[in-house]
């Protein structure tokens, strides 16, 4: 059985940090693509950020170019963000995604509220 699952959200100030991990399993991990994607309130999926297999290839949305970093560990079969300089309009849940035998598999969401 696939299983992503997302921590590390919360609540902090604008212009904190904050750092997200997937912990994933199910599947051949460091052999698979991954990315972030983020569900801001009433409001469609955002893709964030791409990392693949081998983290020779990774990709930001502009939105967030510069602030966030995704990052990963084969051998821990995770893939992280780290969130930095948050701004209000970051406030989101945020789900790691694996596209796997022509599906997507997300996780549960881990809720980011940034606000003062």
């Amino acid at each position: 059985e696939v299983q992503l699952v997302e921590s590390g959200g919360g609540l902090v100030q604008p212009g904190g940090s904050l750092r997200l991990s997937c912990t994933a399993s199910g599947f051949n991990f460091a052999t698979r693509d991954m990315s972030w994607v983020r569900q801001a309130p009433g409001k469609g999926p955002e893709w964030v950020s791409s990392i693949n297999s081998r983290s020779g290839s990774i990709s930001y949305a502009d939105s967030v170019k510069g602030r966030f970093t995704i990052s990963r560990d084969n051998a821990k079969n995770t893939v992280n963000l780290q969130m930095n300089s948050l701004k209000p309009e970051d406030t989101a849940v945020y789900y790691c995604k694996a596209i796997l035998w022509g599906r997507d598999y997300w996780g549960q969401g881990t809720q980011v509220t940034v606000s003062s």
